[in-house]
């Protein structure tokens, strides 16, 4: 199999440097750029390994465009508004896109979506192997319990995240819902304080903690009298997600036009 040829934006970020990692560790993969935004200090240098320090002699640019042309696969885990306008870009370009940002309104996926007549994405809020588990037996889970067992979804991220709750709990609260054949939005309860009343039957409630360096934890559990359910999944590195996106990349670039995820990169059966 030829090399798939990767180009990362946002390469000296937290995911961008785990993604430039996961791909020239990768032996069907080969880095051929990166961008970042204009007065980084990075642009105009040579990407280096994040953990090795070698140099790749590919140098870092702000032109995401020209990227995007050349590049195979595009890994995308920047921002919501920047993510819509590089899949613009890559449908222009034919060229596959993988986007695991985090905090996409339902107009931003429907934007996403409508880039897909001719480009082939995959889009998932978590990319690891065990979350998508998690998502999977979630689902499971709250088809056989019924709704006399409440749903509490808490995750913990570090401190620099800056939207809550996690694109990865909602993704959990998604499949929750969806096993009780409810659409998230009408049973979510995503904060409470002071004199909230009591727990209204069948709502899935959120609570997000924040601090430290914390890659990612994820604890979703049924809550009856007498018993509980947990389901837990913790990420000791970003590294996991970075992985994931690079078997993702390797996966839908021999896919023809349509929106994934990465149910569909696992083989894992929709319900």
């Amino acid at each position: 199999m030829s090399h798939i040829k990767i180009g990362i934006i946002g390469c000296l970020g937290r995911m961008g440097k785990a993604l430039t990692a996961a791909t020239l560790d990768h032996n069907d993969t080969y880095l051929i750029g990166g961008t970042e935004m204009a007065g980084n200090p990075g642009v105009g240098t040579f990407i280096r390994h994040p953990e090795t320090g070698e140099n790749t002699n590919v140098k870092i640019t702000t032109d995401a465009e020209e990227l995007i042309k050349s590049a195979d696969v595009i890994l995308d885990f920047t921002c919501p508004t920047a993510s819509i306008l590089h899949a613009s870009l890559a449908e222009q370009h034919d060229t596959a896109l993988v986007i695991g940002t985090t905090g996409l309104s339902a107009e931003d996926e429907d934007a996403l979506s409508a880039t897909t007549k001719n480009n082939a994405i995959v889009y998932a809020s978590n990319f690891s192997t065990g979350v998508n588990l998690l998502f999977y037996l979630t689902e499971k889970a709250a088809s056989i319990l019924g709704e006399d067992f409440d749903i509490e979804i808490v995750e913990m991220h570090h401190r620099d995240k800056i939207d809550a709750p996690s694109g990865t709990a909602l993704g959990i609260g998604q499949h929750a819902a969806a096993g009780r054949g409810k659409n998230l939005n009408d049973v979510m309860d995503k904060a409470r304080d002071g004199i909230t009343g009591i727990r209204k039957p069948g709502n899935i409630g959120f609570a997000s903690l924040r601090g430290g360096n914390v890659a990612g934890e994820h604890t979703i559990s049924f809550n009856a009298n007498d018993e509980r359910i947990e389901l837990t999944h913790k990420a000791g590195d970003r590294a996991i997600f970075a992985r994931g996106a690079v078997k993702a990349a390797i996966w839908v670039s021999r896919k023809e036009a349509g929106l994934y995820d990465m149910f569909d990169v696992l083989g894992l059966a929709k319900n």
